[in-house]
């Protein structure tokens, strides 16, 4: 029986792949297992490296002639080529600090939760114990004013665990503030990184008052001695919200002057900005100085600066 010409080219295509799928197998299990053991010294198989992967493909190579072969061919060929190097890491970091975990709101415990005004007015030993307890889960430094007023409750055990709390901050406080002070001291002419850190750090502290006058002073006065190095160095780079902040601060303590001073350059920066207005009336609120507050607000009235509640109601009241 003669075979035609696509007959034999079959059977020889066939034959090919037989003898490539048997000299992979024979390859694999005595050559190439054997030296990735070696280099992996005793550990665990790899699922591509084992004898069990090669008999596979070999039986995939003969049942699929050709196509078989060649899938296996261009994988490697891939895998050398573009998936063998490793991923840079470097910048990667995997840490808590990254993760924010979404959880659900405790309803019975936060319906059963009062104020610590509330509770300090009521006497309520047990809501104030939570009040207490709820603010230190959270972030201390911002709820210090809150801390402050339990050192004036009746329960003592709540009080002495206010002053551990609020001692303990404050103190953190005065450390950081005076260790990045010399650093400001220290910090070059043209760096305004200190006096950025400082401004904010203390300002987040400062507005809650919780320290005695003497030493709110004494801080408010160092603030306004940071900031005043950072107007020199980069005024333009001064945000709105910093020359708010030192001017409120000043104002706080009285430092009328200084506070005044501060308005003024809020309003030649920032002059189309809300603060640029109300930091002005508070001010002349606090001075008493009713031609200047007057006039203020008139010019804010008449401005497209858009206000917030607290200052609208304060046209209302006013006009």
């Amino acid at each position: 029986m003669t075979l035609t010409y696509e007959e034999n080219l079959f059977r020889i295509l066939l034959i090919i792949n037989l003898l490539v799928a048997v000299i992979y197998l024979l390859a694999g299990i005595f050559m190439v297992v054997p030296v990735m053991a070696r280099k992996r010294k005793g550990e665990e198989e790899i699922l591509h490296d084992n004898r069990k992967a090669y008999v596979l493909r070999f039986v995939v190579m003969v049942l699929c002639p050709v196509v078989g072969p060649l899938f296996f061919f261009v994988s490697h060929l891939l895998y050398l080529t573009v998936f063998r190097f490793q991923v840079n890491l470097e910048d990667v970091v995997f840490g808590k600090d990254r993760v924010r975990t979404q959880q659900k709101a405790d309803e019975d415990r936060e319906r059963n939760v009062i104020p610590v005004e509330e509770a300090i007015a009521v006497n309520d030993k047990k809501s104030l114990r939570m009040a207490m307890m709820n603010i230190i889960r959270g972030e201390v430094e911002d709820s210090l004013a809150s801390i402050a007023l339990a050192l004036d409750a009746e329960d003592s055990e709540s009080a002495h665990y206010a002053a551990s709390v609020l001692s303990s901050q404050l103190n953190e406080f005065r450390i950081n503030v005076q260790k990045l002070y010399r650093q400001f001291k220290e910090e070059p002419k043209d760096q305004t990184g200190c006096e950025e850190m400082l401004l904010e750090y203390m300002n987040s502290v400062l507005r809650q008052n919780v320290f005695t006058e003497l030493e709110q002073n004494r801080f408010v006065k160092m603030m306004d001695e940071i900031a005043e190095s950072y107007f020199e160095k980069n005024a333009a780079k001064m945000t709105e919200q910093q020359y708010e902040n030192v001017c409120l601060r000043l104002l706080e303590i009285k430092d009328f002057e200084n506070s005044e001073k501060w308005c003024h350059r809020l309003s030649e920066r920032y002059p189309d900005r809300l603060p640029a207005y109300t930091c002005k009336l508070k001010l002349y609120f606090t001075t008493k100085n009713k031609e200047a507050f007057f006039g203020t607000l008139e010019t804010l009235k008449k401005s497209d600066v858009v206000i917030n509640r607290e200052t609208l109601d304060m046209v209302r009241i006013f006009s």
